[in-house]
């Protein structure tokens, strides 16, 4: 069967992809950042999935304040690289599973979560940033990709007890699967940031090391953490916190931390990366 094996949570960014875009990755502003996924890209080397599940948010690309699912699965054969105002991102279109997203659809609606199906989407830097830290740039990527879209950018957010509820949702859809299949699934977006209004700039290093430590060591605190207590302690934005839920949702209750990096400042954000193996 199908199994979950890893899962990965990062921050995306959308200078990271820009520096290594126009060729900025080796200057000492972004050379720490750079040399801290350098353990990560081996890792997935070594680890050789079959699929991505890129647990993301758009950045009202796909879609516009005029439709904003709450959990939307991307079933195209291929997504095409959004220009987000300055021309789509050099990389290769991201190759999709449709079947197997088909697949996830049904289990996950017959599991009683209501998923928007999008058979054509365009993704933008929440999807393709963690390529580029995981694979760096290649010609193409070398795996299949699904990618889930989670609205953490109009109120109301899914919370992340619901969050994590469905990783292990999608859990048990990728064990229902008979192709034998390596799946790692990636919880993006985050840590600690704001980009607007007095508080732009905000980071807060002992909230991100706390929920670091918690995603293998007590998860279930992590579930019960507000919407409010995101916005108060980590930033308006570090409400894509609950997309890493997700993530540790679906791999089941024993998990080893196999790799941790943490680094600020990344774009006036603070940027987290975790992998953590199921067992």
């Amino acid at each position: 069967m199908a199994r979950i094996v890893a899962g990965v949570g990062t921050s995306h960014t959308p200078a990271i992809g820009a520096a290594v875009d126009n060729g900025k990755a080796d200057q000492p502003y972004w050379q720490p950042l750079f040399k801290g996924y350098e353990p990560a890209k081996q890792w997935m080397a070594k680890s050789a999935p079959d699929v991505l599940i890129m647990v993301y948010n758009d950045h009202v690309n796909a879609f516009d304040f005029k439709m904003i699912p709450t959990f939307a699965l991307g079933c195209a054969e291929e997504f095409p690289i959004a220009d987000e105002g300055w021309g789509p991102r050099p990389v290769p279109a991201v190759k999709g599973y449709p079947e197997l997203a088909a697949h996830l659809i049904q289990s996950l609606v017959l599991d009683e979560f209501d998923m928007t199906i999008v058979n054509e989407m365009q993704v933008d830097h929440g999807l393709t940033v963690p390529l580029t830290l995981l694979f760096g740039s290649p010609r193409q990527w070398p795996c299949r990709v699904i990618p889930l879209a989670v609205n953490v950018v109009q109120y109301p957010a899914p919370t992340g007890r619901r969050c994590y509820q469905l990783g292990q949702a999608i859990r048990r859809a990728v064990q229902s699967w008979q192709e034998d299949l390596k799946v790692v699934i990636f919880g993006t977006g985050g840590m600690s940031h704001q980009i607007q209004g007095p508080r732009a700039g905000l980071t807060n290093p002992a909230f991100d090391k706390a929920f670091l430590d918690d995603l293998s060591r007590d998860p279930e605190r992590l579930t019960r953490i507000p919407p409010i207590e995101y916005l108060r302690e980590a930033g308006a934005e570090a409400i894509e916190l609950v997309m890493w839920l997700m993530m540790r949702g679906a791999l089941g209750p024993k998990v080893e931390e196999v790799y941790r990096f943490y680094h600020i400042p990344a774009s006036s954000t603070a940027v987290g990366h975790i992998i953590l193996e199921s067992r």
